[in-house]
């Protein structure tokens, strides 16, 4: 499902829709918030690819009942891939457990639960995530760790 505050164009021969102004895509329990969301279609009118541009708010379910939310100013969603790819200070949080991963690309696979991150010109990517440690005869704690690559 598509919302939207704006303009739509449309290239039926191209396969082609561009959103613009104030875009809100849902597809099952995900969302996706931009500026502008193009989105390209197979000869089928099957969409194959979602071009999310600017200010990118979303939250995801993966099929594995794994919540991620953040933002980012650019996302692409490959629907035949099930894959999300984040471009641009990417800011991924997993709710569930509150694992963050700061970075400038960060691809999440829908299917798998996995993610991905890398950097741009030598930044570094951040992971933040919370560590349980148990020994004999001591309560659980809760860690805060950052890394950086």
């Amino acid at each position: 499902m598509l919302r939207k505050r704006g303009t739509w164009q449309g290239d039926q021969q191209k396969g082609i829709s561009i959103f613009t102004g104030n875009v809100f895509v849902t597809k099952g329990q995900d969302e996706l918030k931009a500026a502008k969301v193009t989105i390209y279609t197979d000869q089928d009118k099957k969409p194959i690819k979602y071009i999310a541009e600017g200010n990118v708010k979303f939250k995801i379910i993966t099929e594995l009942k794994e919540h991620y939310e953040g933002e980012s100013q650019i996302a692409i969603f490959y629907p035949n891939d099930n894959e999300y790819h984040f471009f641009k200070k990417v800011d991924l949080i997993r709710t569930d457990d509150y694992r963050r991963v700061k970075g400038d690309k960060v691809v999440v696979n829908t299917v798998l639960g996995n993610a991905t991150a890398d950097s741009a010109k030598n930044e570094p990517v951040i992971m933040i995530f919370n560590m349980q440690e148990q020994a004999k005869n001591k309560p659980s704690t809760t860690t805060k760790s950052e890394s950086k690559w």
